[in-house]
């Protein structure tokens, strides 16, 4: 059985660290941009300004995920009776070619991986294909998705 709580804690235990990441890069592209040593020297040097796009680049992706932070730890995980629709806050299995693909879906962070239990669990948000796909479905029932051209099936093995 799968905690989700623990996954959610988790999860918004690596995005914190991320943010504190990102935060101390956006800190030195900022620093750089700002140094008295990065003034152009010809109209050709554009280092100070391209500094200054990477530390505006990363403080707007360290407000996202301060924002996704905050949406995640207002996310209601009450129980659901078994067998229940796969919503925002559901964890799922699917069967695919190469082994298992464990998903929890959360309104924010696609595409993320967090490890929890030995078990990579990638982060499935509802506008993506797969979250389109697997979103009101049940265990045991069969979601189709395209793969290198060709549409696939896949079964949905578990929810939590």
């Amino acid at each position: 059985m799968i905690n989700k709580t623990e996954l959610l804690e988790a999860l918004v235990a690596k995005l914190h660290a991320d943010l504190e990441l990102i935060t101390r890069a956006a800190r030195l592209a900022h620093d750089e941009a700002t140094n008295e040593e990065s003034r152009a020297e010809s109209k050709w040097d554009t280092r100070g300004q391209e500094a200054a796009y990477l530390a505006e680049g990363q403080a707007k992706l360290a407000g996202e995920i301060g924002e996704s932070i905050n949406l995640l730890t207002e996310l209601d995980l009450s129980p659901t009776p078994a067998p229940s629709p796969i919503q925002v806050g559901s964890v799922f299995v699917l069967n695919q070619p190469g082994g298992e693909m464990y998903g929890f879906v959360a309104p924010r962070s696609g595409g993320t991986e967090v490890e929890h239990q030995g078990v990579v669990f990638t982060i499935i948000t509802p506008t993506s294909p797969i979250g389109r796909a697997v979103l009101g479905k049940t265990q045991g029932e069969n979601i189709t998705l395209p793969a290198r051209g060709k549409a696939r099936s896949y079964e949905i093995i578990a929810t939590y």
